[in-house]
């Protein structure tokens, strides 16, 4: 509460993204402190690692100050605003309490299906990925299909422009990496970057096991391609990871969870039915899993890399056709 109100309060914009990514930290210890391991690394990553980079790309080209300007009082707003916030305090009156064992979600018979029968039907002791993966395949299908569609709608309103051999038209040597600007955190950061892309490779391949599955390793994978965007520029990472890469891949995890169900429907059962994908259904189901997982995990991945190097090339390329809003910006004279 006390950081929420610190980002709304503050006026400076750096203060601001700062605190926002603040904010994911504690909020993911929160989800640590309630079991919810999968979820809270899926916020810090997110949370606090992709969105604070976006938000700061954007103050680099915006300014880090708000712009002065009259208070006006919009009573309709304001009004709207308060109805609607006791509205949703209203609501939360008939909320259980946190782990309370009466409660709806707690009782209901389907969860004493999933606890009771999931290990044994799928072979799998994390009931968290079965859940996601097989019950309700169909929403993580659609989930991911979203993610695809996220990935497409980024390329299409921002996507740069390339020449015929690949390369992007406002592409130069660039100079945005940290340089010897920044000695330790490059030295530091090139020790942890493999560290994060292995921690990325064991929650994607042990997901079935313990916390993680394709989403959680996805963002993980993709924070540390970020971070390597930020040591060594765009153009140097250009290099490495291919635009034109990620961008096959962005369709490739989305057909692997598609083929799958596809397969299984060959092989004579019905769309994402994984107990056909093996001599019996308990291998089936896990064999499954791990596909549809590995799509998921490809998605996610190319996705958010995607999105962080079209964003950061969009903001440099701005950046040098308008030296002179840049250089007024970054006085904090932009809103």
């Amino acid at each position: 509460m006390t950081i929420a109100v610190a980002a709304v309060r503050t006026k400076n914009l750096f203060e601001a993204a700062m605190l926002f990514g603040i904010f994911s930290l504690v909020s993911a210890s929160f989800f640590v402190v309630l079991d919810a391991v999968d979820v809270a690394m899926t916020e810090a990553a997110v949370g606090a690692g992709v969105s604070t980079i976006l938000m700061l790309s954007t103050l680099a080209v915006t300014g880090f100050k708000v712009r002065p300007r009259p208070v006006q009082r919009d009573i309709l707003g304001i009004g709207v605003s308060v109805l609607l916030g006791g509205a949703l305090v209203y609501g939360t009156l008939d909320m259980p309490r946190i782990g309370d064992p009466t409660a709806p979600v707690q009782t209901h018979p389907i969860a004493e299906h999933y606890i009771d029968v999931s290990p044994t039907e799928t072979g799998i002791p994390n009931m968290v990925t079965p859940l996601l993966a097989s019950y309700r395949g169909y929403d993580t299908f659609g989930e991911t299909a979203v993610v695809f569609t996220a990935g497409i709608g980024v390329l299409a309103l921002i996507g740069r422009r390339r020449r015929r051999d690949g390369t992007p038209v406002e592409s130069c040597e660039g100079t945005d990496a940290m340089g010897d600007r920044h000695r330790v955190l490059r030295v530091v950061g090139k020790q942890v970057i493999p560290a994060i892309l292995l921690y990325a490779c064991y929650i994607q391949a042990h997901g079935d096991f313990g916390p993680g599955g394709g989403f959680q390793a996805g963002v993980v994978f993709a924070s540390g391609l970020m971070l390597y965007m930020l040591l060594v520029g765009i153009d140097e990472a250009e290099r490495v990871i291919k635009p034109k890469v990620l961008e096959r891949l962005i369709a490739l995890g989305l057909l692997l969870y598609g083929g799958t169900g596809l397969l299984n429907i060959i092989q004579g059962g019905a769309f994402l039915d994984y107990r056909t994908m093996a001599h019996d259904a308990v291998h089936g189901l896990h064999y499954g899993i791990l596909a549809v997982e590995l799509g998921v995990g490809i998605t996610v991945t190319a996705v958010i890399t995607t999105i962080i190097f079209t964003f950061a090339g969009h903001m440099r390329s701005r950046q040098k056709a308008l030296p002179g809003e840049a250089n007024a910006a970054a006085d904090g004279g932009a809103s």
